[in-house]
């Protein structure tokens, strides 16, 4: 008996072009991009899906950061190495713009280009995804910035030379307070030439190996934003003591840490007692990233499991032949194309100017529509990533469960975009606060979703639904009642399905949005493959 023979296993899905394989991707693209998008996404759909990049990817995971708080002589470097891997990842998606090419050639469509290019990197190593995010989000402070070389700074941020470039970071978040950043303890103390010395402990700074971070800490005025170099104007080291890595569930990649700031050097961003105020462009930008990365991560599940049962027989028939299966995957498809959509028409948003408010109506009804948009988004997709990447998981058997597929990876990965830039409950109350304070956000919200009404009796439905609910709420949040809070996450839900409904609608083929409709809003089901009768399969199977 040959018991050595390999059979019925699925090739490795390598040497696909990653861009041109996603209909989904390729059509946003093409409705909301420039005109020179789809071409340089074709050549980094090739790279990223190439088996080098796939190998980098998993050595990057498997080789993890490690720390070097002092040399060999005892001196302080704190300094993170990395596998040599993890450079070529992130040298690649530098190279292409993944980070800053929307601020360095801004215009119709670059947000959208760089958002697509970003979600290609992230779709197969997402953990050099976080520093590049940053570095986006960072612009948006910097651009406004009065900081000493600011010129130079810029000029380094738009720069594609991995190394020589700039890339930036964020620490915000401290062990007393988390998410209730006002409860911050680390202090700013003003110097005579301009600059603050600030002493405190992050709890959380991801990418510390960053050329500059953004920083909350308690000026005299209170809570302010600060920009602090890791690399004085004078060539000497800021202090910035690295104090241990975070070992964490997923994201094993990028490294992520504590440091302490110890008379560390930083100026003042944005008006002082004004911090979050000044960092919130920032913020809108990571959480676009989170929507991004995990619909690049739910790509990333359903094109694997949509490969493997393909390939892989079962009683006589390949496993996607099967009627049970193949329902599972088609939903798992409709999820990530849903997410998709999401996630460029968002980016398409963040093409309007952050001061649009002053100027071309269009561009102000934009900016209240991300404002709202962003939010829901960052609250449903990401919630969605985990279950999505379980499922693709078990689509694989066995194979899904070890270390040696893609999957077990990245179902570790998705939590954290959930987590990240405001977890559930910050978010929906995000959208409980506009709701009160920002009601112009909810009227270019509901104006962008009716645009889709008339096909379907059950969206139309829903979206009545939720226009009375927000009508409730608003009049409970004014009260001063708490029972708006009490709904905020079933609010901030429907919200997403109909933002995600209202798209496939508008940009998907017909039977892939009727399908999506009838399951998400006409028969509902909280696990994935149930289908209502009628739905084209095979037409959702084709476009995974």
């Amino acid at each position: 008996m040959i018991t050595h023979e390999v059979l019925n296993q699925a090739p490795d899905r390598v040497d696909v072009n990653e861009f041109e394989s996603n209909v989904a991707l390729v059509e946003a693209v093409r409705a909301w991009g420039t005109d020179a998008g789809p071409e340089r996404l074709a050549e980094a759909g090739a790279l990223v899906g190439s088996a080098g990049f796939q190998h980098d990817a998993e050595l990057a995971n498997t080789h993890e950061p490690v720390l070097h708080t002092h040399d060999r002589h005892g001196k302080r470097i704190d300094e993170v190495e990395y596998h040599p891997a993890y450079h070529r990842v992130i040298g690649d998606a530098i190279a292409r713009g993944a980070h800053t090419s929307a601020w360095a050639k801004p215009g119709p469509g670059a947000s959208v280009d760089r958002a697509a290019m970003f979600y290609l990197f992230a779709q197969v190593e997402p953990g050099h995804a976080c520093p590049v995010s940053m570095t986006h989000a960072g612009a948006a402070i910097l651009k406004n910035a009065e900081i000493p070389d600011k010129e130079q700074w810029w000029a380094r941020a738009m720069s594609r030379e991995y190394g020589a470039g700039a890339l930036f970071g964020m620490a915000m978040t401290e062990k007393q307070g988390g998410s209730d950043v006002r409860a911050n303890t680390t202090a700013a103390t003003p110097n005579a030439d301009g600059s603050f010395s600030i002493t405190g402990h992050k709890w959380f700074c991801s990418a510390p190996m960053s050329d500059a971070f953004f920083v909350l800490a308690q000026a005299p005025e209170g809570l302010s934003c600060f920009f602090v170099p890791r690399t004085l104007p004078d060539g000497a080291r800021n202090t910035f003591l690295i104090q241990r890595l975070k070992d964490k569930l997923g994201n094993r990649s990028n490294a992520s840490s504590e440091v302490e700031f110890d008379g560390t050097l930083g100026w003042l961003v944005g008006e002082p007692g004004r911090g979050v105020r000044a960092i919130l462009p920032m913020v809108s930008r990571t959480r676009l990233d989170c929507v991004i990365g995990t619909a690049a991560g739910m790509r990333q599940s359903v094109a694997e499991a949509a490969w493997h049962t393909r390939y892989r027989t079962a009683f006589g028939d390949s496993l996607i032949e099967k009627p049970a299966m193949a329902a599972v995957i088609a939903d798992l498809q409709l999820e990530s194309e849903a997410a998709t959509l999401t996630a460029l028409r968002l980016a398409m948003a963040h093409d309007a100017p952050d001061d649009a408010g002053d100027g071309d109506e269009t561009d102000a009804a934009e900016l209240a529509f991300r404002r709202l948009a962003t939010a829901v988004a960052k609250y449903l997709v990401c919630k969605r990533g985990p279950g999505h990447a379980y499922e693709a998981l078990e689509c694989l058997g066995g194979n899904g469960y070890t270390e040696a597929f893609p999957l077990a990876r990245r179902y570790r990965e998705q939590p954290v975009m959930a987590i990240w830039e405001g977890s559930g409950n910050v978010i929906a109350l995000d959208v409980l606060r506009a709701l009160a304070r920002e009601p112009e956000t909810f009227h270019a919200f509901f104006a962008d979703l009716n645009q889709a009404r008339g096909d379907y009796e059950a969206y139309d439905t829903e979206l009545d639904a939720v226009q009375d609910l927000s009508r409730q709420l608003r009049v409970a949040l004014l009260d001063g009642s708490a029972a708006a809070e009490l709904r905020a996450r079933e609010f901030a839900e429907r919200l997403g399905t109909l933002l995600e409904a209202s798209l496939m609608l508008r940009f998907s083929p017909p039977p892939v949005a009727g399908a999506f409709v009838g399951a998400r809003l006409a028969h509902r089901s909280a696990l994935y493959g149930v289908l209502p009768p009628g739905v084209d399969v095979e037409e959702i199977l084709a476009r995974a």
